[in-house]
């Protein structure tokens, strides 16, 4: 019966996040439209529901190319390790009391051991394409997410010594015992995971491993057809997955008012997280590499380390 469960689980999840990502994309574009004081798009379908399917059918309809000098096992096998990880790392998430995949006691460790093993993908995807640009996206890529994933996993340390725990039911209860978010108590924390993680996502302002203007398309540039679609959706994922680990540790998971489902409200806090993101790719331009890396190591690593600090006090003057 748990089996069955955790396959229903599973496609349900898979089937909600196809469609968000579909229109999340979609979301995206007329945000960054109107922003830009331009329409969006708007020829198919009613407010142009329809664009991002139509341009979802065209993609899958393309020709696959593996490049003739390509290491076509690598390449082949690439953009599934880059997607795999950031749909298995929704297992551990409590979409509310009772909806959840699994109850893991090292969620949090979990979520983030699994969403590093991405990194690999976009190395092999960058190193087997045989193409320079490629290859110089790829190391962008793996030089920046290994470099921001330090100070997101010493953000949330300061949560782990708050509440005791690495389990994301415990994380949202203890913010129900204390009857406040922590994005309070935590709010430097919150601050470096929200920056932190905009880079692990490749985002505006910090997209530099596709930076089109220097590197073509980065790591993924020798890609067509569904295998592009696969790092594509990996990203989209792991935005929603970041999204979620956001809103169970700094802004209460489900915890919301009565008139609505706990679930409904963490949807609603994570659209919130995920428009942001939105907001920014629409108003900041890219940052240039060598201060993305000097930002991270001589800003966001001391600042997180300030925060255990601080927090390790709280926590002894408390008992």
């Amino acid at each position: 019966m748990e089996l069955v469960y955790i396959i229903l689980y599973a496609v349900i999840t898979l089937a909600v996040l196809l469609g968000a990502v579909t229109y999340a994309i979609l979301f995206e574009r007329k945000v960054i439209g109107y922003m830009q004081l331009r329409p969006g798009p708007n020829r198919h379908g009613p407010w142009g529901m329809l664009q991002t399917v139509a341009d979802v059918m065209k993609l899958l309809m393309k020709e696959d190319i593996i490049p003739r000098n390509a290491d076509k096992k690598v390449f082949i096998l690439a953009p599934i390790i880059a997607f795999v990880p950031s749909f298995a790392i929704f297992a551990s998430i409590s979409w509310s009391e009772n909806i959840y995949g699994a109850d893991l006691n090292i969620g949090l460790l979990y979520f983030i051991g699994i969403s590093s093993i991405t990194t690999l993908g976009v190395l092999m995807g960058g190193w087997s394409s045989n193409n320079k640009y490629s290859l110089l996206g790829a190391i962008r890529g793996v030089a920046q997410v290994i470099s921001y994933e330090i100070p997101l996993v010493l953000s949330v340390l300061g949560v782990v010594i708050l509440v005791g725990s690495l389990n994301f039911r415990d994380i949202v209860h203890y913010q129900e015992s204390i009857g406040m978010w922590l994005i309070i108590p935590q709010f430097l924390a919150f601050v470096v995971y929200m920056i932190s993680a905009i880079a692990e996502l490749n985002r505006s302002p910090f997209d530099l491993p596709e930076a089109e203007s220097e590197l073509v398309s980065g790591y993924h540039t020798e890609y067509s057809g569904f295998r592009f679609a696969f790092f594509m959706l990996a990203e989209y994922v792991y935005a929603y997955a970041i999204a979620a680990l956001a809103t169970t540790l700094f802004l209460g998971g489900w915890l919301g008012p009565a008139f609505l489902p706990g679930i409904v409200w963490f949807f609603l806090k994570m659209s919130v997280i995920v428009f942001f993101w939105f907001w920014l790719r629409a108003t900041l331009p890219r940052a240039r590499v060598d201060n993305l890396m000097r930002f991270g190591w001589k800003v966001l690593i001391p600042l997180a380390l300030l925060n255990i600090v601080i927090t390790s006090i709280i926590k002894v003057w408390m008992g």
